[in-house]
């Protein structure tokens, strides 16, 4: 006799997954005087946890959505949840990327002192289970009650390490420009709702607003989940929070907080405001493009390694809403085949960069617990003690600087092939700034290479520029097991894209009712075909095994040829043959051509040796402009403006008494 078996609904199952979430945090305080409890249990079982989420997620893609009303919330105000297929793409990515950093810190963190580790526990638990919360909320009352959860809950992580001043000021910041941007979520929120009251997704979908409030809903949008991204000017908070923050901590907020960004400006741009307008995407695409070149060349600037990739961070979301400038540019023309393109390239470099970037951060995490070492010019030679983290590293370096047949390659040229389609657009002017456009991403793509390059060669390559007092230790298993399932992850993304994309293009026929064409979508497994055949196609597996030919021939060829002539001697030495540590290049000195280059859009500060100078050194920082520029003359007006408010504030009974008495004449007068 079959029973019938009713599998829960995925709405309920990732409700139930973020529950569980919040209490393993409450356990892992509760638990304060065991730690090794916390870190051999309750961090593998937050991973179980976050993979069971990106089984959810996958699934949740190309099912109906799923919908339901919380027992919570405020009278006649419950929360509403719902589970549709852009929700489980980035519920996806916060599995995948939530489960490797959770591995990682299950040995990342041993060792730290009970009740700090007791306290870390909660709150990294409920950030996951926030973010976890604001992709499933389906009103506005529970996104901006599970959105500033998440930013308590990773402003309390950033400052961690509370006792240094540098982490205390950098949380602040974090903090400041978070709340600017939950401001203009807010009142994005106001104006789609339209005075109704009705604060569900559903009616802001059915608001049907004009083109004036349409557009400046869409600007609040874009302010406030720009400013949690991280784009130009509001990047300011990432340089400083994430080298305050644990490096598994930097590892989600960079990989996966600032997606959960991306998808809140899809979520209301594509799905509650609808009736997208080519000139919103306009602004996106000019800013993307303004983003990432102002972040790869800062990241290129910058010695300590956790700034370097938080820069790089910000490099990569303007790469994400490149890809989203040009969906909507089109989407608004007329010609949503080439939006939904855009829109699938920004969406799979959203995932590409949640994973190497997730890997990247913990390869710093590792280094800087072996060596305690933050700065480049510092390191060298770490390969030679640390094999293992050199080699997922180096997987993460190669993808981050998009070289085939890794998955960063694949999202960058699919950004490409959708600038290629300008020549659809009407416009003249548009169709003349989106090559502009592609050509500065052509410039980040290659100023990244060089980047990367620093980083490894300077970091694992060479010889040791500092004597340590203990030789560097390779990471533990935990550690490596996290690094390594991402490092898988940035090889199945990048050999097996087809099957990425079609699960992509079930996300756009949900959000724009449109999707690749027939050719791209019937071009098989191993050719991906964006557009037409005609036009470009790339096989990933076809270039690896290529690959692999010309080396295994090479190989071969050597062994057979040579073998047994093998002559060893002493490299040329270029005419120095006492070579010591300080003439290896160091960071600084590679980052100089770049430096003066583009000196313009620097903040340099020397510091020249005098002749007189006991022990002569010379120091150069670089300064983000911005700072000087935007952000202090807005700090010293607001000082004044509070000294001036301060001064009301007298501390006499009877001053005070007249400040109410001259309130209630007024109020008296001019209201009715």
């Amino acid at each position: 006799m079959m029973m019938d078996v009713s599998l829960p609904q995925p709405v309920e199952t990732v409700v139930t997954l973020a529950v569980v979430w919040i209490g393993l945090g409450v356990a892992g305080l509760a638990f304060v005087r065991a730690p090794r409890f916390i870190t051999h249990f309750i961090f593998p079982c937050g991973a179980l946890v976050a993979l069971l989420l990106a089984i959810t997620g996958l699934g949740a893609i190309g099912a109906p959505p799923s919908v339901a009303i919380l027992p919570a919330g405020l009278p006649d105000l419950p929360f509403h949840v719902r589970v549709d297929a852009l929700s489980g793409f980035f519920l996806m990515l916060l599995g995948g990327v939530a489960f490797g950093t959770s591995l990682f810190s299950t040995g990342y963190f041993r060792g730290m002192a009970p009740a700090a580790l007791a306290l870390l526990s909660l709150q990294y638990h409920v950030f996951l289970a926030s973010m976890t919360v604001v992709l499933i909320a389906d009103d506005a009352y529970l996104f901006m009650v599970a959105w500033e959860a998440m930013a308590l809950a990773s402003y309390f992580l950033v400052t961690t390490e509370h006792h240094e001043e540098q982490n205390r000021k950098a949380g602040f910041i974090y903090l400041v420009v978070a709340h600017i941007g939950a401001l203009g979520i807010l009142l994005c929120f106001g104006v789609l709702q339209g005075g109704r009251g009705d604060y569900t997704f559903d009616a802001l979908r059915q608001a049907g607003l004009g083109d004036n409030w349409a557009s400046l809903a869409f600007l609040l949008a874009f302010l406030g989940f720009g400013a949690k991204a991280g784009m130009l000017p509001l990047h300011v908070w990432l340089p400083e929070a994430h080298p305050a923050a644990p490096s598994p901590v930097s590892a989600l907020m960079s990989g996966v907080m600032l997606k959960t960004a991306i998808y809140g400006l899809v979520r209301v741009v594509y799905d509650l405001i609808g009736n997208i307008r080519w000139e919103w995407g306009l602004l996106v695409l000019l800013v993307g493009s303004a983003t990432a070149l102002f972040g790869i060349l800062f990241a290129l600037a910058e010695n300590d390694l956790k700034r370097l990739l938080a820069y790089s961070s910000v490099e990569n979301i303007g790469i994400v809403l490149t890809g989203i400038g040009l969906s909507m540019v089109f989407i608004g023309s007329g010609q949503p085949v080439a939006g939904a393109l855009g829109l699938i390239a920004a969406l799979y470099h959203a995932l590409n960069h949640a994973v190497y970037k997730g890997l990247l951060f913990l390869g710093a995490g590792a280094i800087l617990k072996s060596t305690t070492l933050w700065n480049l010019n510092q390191m060298g030679g770490l390969i030679r003690y640390m094999p293992k983290t050199a080699v997922v590293f180096l997987v993460g370096v190669l993808a981050i600087s998009a070289l085939p047949p890794l998955n960063g390659f694949v999202s960058e040229w699919l950004t490409f092939q959708v600038s290629l389609q300008a020549s659809q657009l009407s416009s003249s002017v548009v169709r003349s700034l989106v090559p502009i456009a592609a050509a500065l991403l052509a410039l980040t793509g290659a100023l990244t290479g060089m980047c990367f390059v620093k980083v490894y060669g300077i970091a694992f390559l060479g010889q040791p520029r500092l004597s340590l007092a203990e030789a560097p230790r390779e990471a533990g298993g935990w550690e490596l097991a996290g690094m390594v399932w991402l490092t898988i992850g940035c090889v199945l993304l990048g050999i097996f894209p087809v099957f990425v994309i079609g699960e992509l293009n079930a996300v756009c026929l949900s959000l724009i009712g449109s999707g690749l064409s027939a050719e791209a979508l019937a071009s098989g497994w191993l050719w991906l075909v964006p557009t037409a055949g005609t036009q470009a196609s790339y096989s990933p597996l076809i270039f690896l095994l290529a690959i692999m030919v010309v080396f295994g021939v090479t190989f071969l060829g050597v062994r057979r040829l040579y073998r047994g002539r093998l002559r060893r001697a002493a490299p040329w030495d270029c005419g120095f043959p006492e070579q010591t540590l300080r003439m290896q290049d160091s960071a600084d000195a590679f980052g100089q051509p770049i430096r003066q280059i583009f000196a313009p859009l620097y903040r340099i500060r020397r510091q020249v040796p005098r002749p007189d100078d006991a022990a002569p050194v010379f120091r150069q920082t670089v300064e983000d402009w911005h700072w000087y520029v935007l952000y202090r003359p807005i700090a010293r007006l607001t000082t004044y403006l509070s000294d001036q408010v301060g001064k009301l504030q007298q501390g006499r009974i009877s001053v005070y008494l007249l400040y109410s008495f001259v309130t209630l004449i007024a109020l008296l007068v001019f209201v009715k």
